[in-house]
């Protein structure tokens, strides 16, 4: 087993997040839980996700079910910042 750290950011009203919690621990390994919809994300803690990822806020922004569009963030000129802004609850 590696001495690696899990970490898996869990929203416990989600089957598939469960899903993948219960596999992580019937692998042996007791993750660091991070429930962001109670803890809520930090910019530095989205930006560092990002990037480790490879991919921008844009990429991973949800629209369905949320006030993006008429925060006018799927507007093409919408910013990086503008959108990580909107992600942790800072207006600009």
């Amino acid at each position: 087993m590696s001495d690696a750290s899990v970490t898996i950011f869990h929203n416990p009203a989600c089957t598939t997040s469960r899903n993948v919690l219960a596999t992580i621990r019937a692998a042996g390994i007791e993750p660091t839980v991070v429930e962001y919809l109670k803890d809520g994300w930090t910019k530095p803690q989205l930006k560092s996700l990002l990037e480790k990822l490879g991919l921008t806020a844009r990429d991973i922004m949800r629209v369905r079910g949320t006030p993006a569009e008429e925060l006018k963030l799927t507007d093409p000129k919408a910013t990086e910042d503008e959108i990580l802004d909107a992600m942790v609850g800072r207006s600009s």
